[in-house]
């Protein structure tokens, strides 16, 4: 065993490559603005070398740093007054912290809801009054409880419940709030309760009931009127997300009908009537306006690519965050500017990826492949999986793939059962034989590029991170043969051990995935453990871990690992001092510098051109 300090470097007075550069460069978040304040804005970025919170006037154009902790800072919010943000501090990168306040021009942090102790957020919505706000919290001992928290007084609880649930939204005069939940024991599909701030019902939608247990209901956001009872709400009824109205108060429903393939979303215009419709289908999105009279959507130009984010602005514009494979991201706008571009370095691109559908077991499987320009096969190739399960690979920018393209490799990324974007059916397919189910995918990914030619049998590393990760430990086992080598970041190892360390919102989910807990269901959690699989393993194993990981906790990590250690397997961990990953770029950069150095000394040498016969 190795047991690395990432003590990888360049050479000095090297100059810095282009892989790196594209960690480095500063980017940007899409900006929160304030809805009674709309010049006041809040953002994240990388400019310091960590990711924190920066805060942004618009009429002054001056912009601050906000947070400033040696793991980052990523979850905050703007009060709709703009004169507070709102952000969660974890130990640690831990996840389990309390919220603190700002003032948006400046000063000193203090509690933001004194009288509630440390948790796992849950949700948070604040109101237009500048003293109200409805705070989510999550423990292993109470489940959920969700208070509203005044000013000056003690915070009142209006919700607590064993299963998840979560603050959906705050009406915007401040007298309903949407919660989502799982009461029904579904943590992947949530229901609906609309209630008042003193915890009363006022109404709720339950799409799970009935036969329809593979449904779920999201919150998107009550109408930005006063007095409008009118909740934005998505729903999968149609084998798919898509938006609807909800008037709470009459129980009556207003389905959008949108003829568009793959998942939809939405958010309100400013002034309630219209919507802003994101469409994302087959690794791409696009976005409409929606004219709630004319019940018309009308296409808002946008480049080829992905959309990972968009607000409407009061004037009627749309701002945007954008990228491609090809191109870093940037935060536009429909008049036709470049809304918020950082200064100092700016990051390289990287080649566009090439649309691949497999025939798998479980119908068309989407791959998006990057290789070398120029490069013909076979090549040496990377299968990089992504996590979630419950997320997919798009047409974005990403600096991960692209350093594996610099260095030779072709990239393949899978979107397997599970993941979004293709219909909920393909979501909803990972029931009890969790982690297998992915692996088929891949499998039949992996066997059309060896018998294309592009990938070289001999030269295959499948890695990924959280469940990309999982599936990398669990496919080096139960698939000892397809693989030369594994890198596995933040993974789960120990399916049982993880289950009993992790954050409650995730056991929920778990016990969703696999119909019960490790008590109720040993043998379905036996088969879908990397650890039941371990001594299979023949490839070279790489591991990098946060020992403060909530999500896929440190003790089960180590298990795994010991079992290597006793055959003595070829392996080498990275253990690092923060969560589920890290917001440091510099502890970013190390790590896939780590990463490059194993596959380097571990992969064999090509073998040279291959004759024809």
């Amino acid at each position: 065993m190795t047991e690395s300090n990432g003590s990888v470097s360049p050479e000095q007075n090297e100059p810095t490559p282009d892989w790196e550069k594209r960690f480095r460069a500063p980017r940007v978040s899409l900006p929160d603005w304030a809805e009674d304040a709309p010049d006041r804005s809040l953002f994240v970025s990388n400019a310091t070398g960590t990711y924190e919170l920066y805060a942004w006037d618009r009429a002054t154009d001056e912009q601050r740093q906000v947070t400033d902790r040696p793991n980052g800072t990523t979850d905050g919010v703007l009060s709709p007054d703009g004169a507070w943000i709102w952000w969660f501090d974890d130990k640690d990168g831990d996840e389990f912290g309390v919220w603190r306040r700002q003032p948006f021009a400046g000063g000193e942090d203090d509690l933001a809801a004194p009288g509630l102790d440390a948790s796992y957020p849950a949700g948070l919505a604040l109101a237009r009054d500048g003293r109200t706000a409805v705070v989510g919290r999550s423990t292993d001992e109470d489940g959920t409880t969700i208070y509203v928290v005044r000013e000056g007084e003690q915070p009142v609880e209006i919700y607590r419940h064993r299963e998840s649930a979560g603050v959906g939204d705050l009406s915007h005069d401040g007298s309903l709030i949407a919660l989502e939940h799982t009461e029904h024991g579904d943590a992947m599909h949530s229901a609906l309760r609309v209630v008042r701030p003193d915890g009363t019902a006022v109404a709720d939608l339950d799409d799970t009931k009935g036969g329809t247990q593979e449904r779920g209901l999201e919150v998107l956001g009550f109408a930005p009127v006063d007095g409008d009872p009118r909740l934005l709400i998505g729903h999968q009824r149609r084998g798919r997300w898509e938006p609807l109205v909800w008037d709470v108060s009459t129980g009556v429903e207003t389905d959008l009908a949108l003829d568009l393939p793959g998942d939809v979303s939405a958010e309100w215009y400013p002034d309630g009537t219209g919507l802003l419709i994101a469409h994302s289908f087959e690794a791409r999105s696009e976005l409409f306006r929606y004219d709630l009279a004319t019940r018309e959507p009308v296409r808002i130009p946008t480049p080829p690519g992905s959309v990972s984010g968009a607000t409407a602005r009061p004037d009627g514009s749309v701002e945007y965050l954008w990228s491609s494979a090809a191109e870093p991201s940037t935060v536009r706008s429909t008049t036709g500017r470049v809304v918020l571009d950082p200064p100092g370095l700016k990051s390289p691109g990287s080649v566009p990826v090439e649309d691949v559908w497999v025939e798998g077991p479980g119908g068309r499987i989407h791959a998006l492949v990057q290789k070398p320009r120029g490069a013909t096969g076979p090549l040496p190739t990377v299968f990089d999986i992504h996590g979630g399960p419950t997320w997919h690979d798009s047409d974005a920018f990403a600096a991960g793939p692209a350093a594996w393209v610099d260095h030779g490799y072709a990239v393949v990324r899978v979107n397997y059962r599970g993941s979004t974007g293709y219909g909920r059916a393909w979501t909803d397919a990972l029931k009890y034989r969790v982690g297998l189910i992915e692996l088929e995918d891949i499998a039949a990914v992996r066997e059309w590029a060896v018998s294309t030619g592009l990938a070289d049998p001999a030269r295959l590393i499948l890695t990924g991170g959280s469940w990309g990760g999982y599936l990398t430990l669990l496919g080096l086992g139960t698939q000892p043969d397809a693989w030369t080598l594994g890198i596995a970041a933040v993974p789960v190892a120990d399916y049982v051990t993880a289950y009993h360390d992790e954050m409650e919102a995730l056991k929920a989910m778990d016990r969703t995935l696999l119909g019960g807990t490790p008590e109720e269901v040993p043998e379905r959690f036996e088969a879908s453990s990397p650890l039941t699989y371990v001594d299979q393993v023949k490839a070279p194993v790489y591991i990098s871990a946060g020992v403060n990981d909530p999500r896929c906790p440190i003790r089960q990590v180590d298990n795994y690992v010991k079992r290597l250690e006793a055959r003595g397997a070829v392996h080498e961990v990275y253990r690092y001092d923060a969560g589920h990953g890290s917001l440091v770029v510099d502890e970013r950069i190390k790590q896939v510098a780590l990463e490059l150095d194993f596959a380097t000394r571990h992969l064999p040498p090509a073998l040279g051109p291959r004759l024809s016969a």
